[in-house]
């Protein structure tokens, strides 16, 4: 758990809904492994992990 940020997908205000976001760890260069990623709307804050596999 190294801590760097590898990207931020969404960084603007959305309308009430469902959205999909694609995130392709081949761009980033990314080694196999557990990562975290952190989803914020208003007062919500979750932090969740996935694992990678190459």
């Amino acid at each position: 758990m190294l801590g760097k940020e590898i990207t931020t997908l969404v960084n603007e205000n959305k309308l009430p809904g469902e959205y999909t976001f694609e995130f392709d760890a081949s761009r980033y260069g990314l080694n196999s492994g557990i990562y975290l990623y952190q989803m914020q709307a208003g007062e919500f804050n979750s932090t969740k992990k996935f694992i990678y596999i190459k």
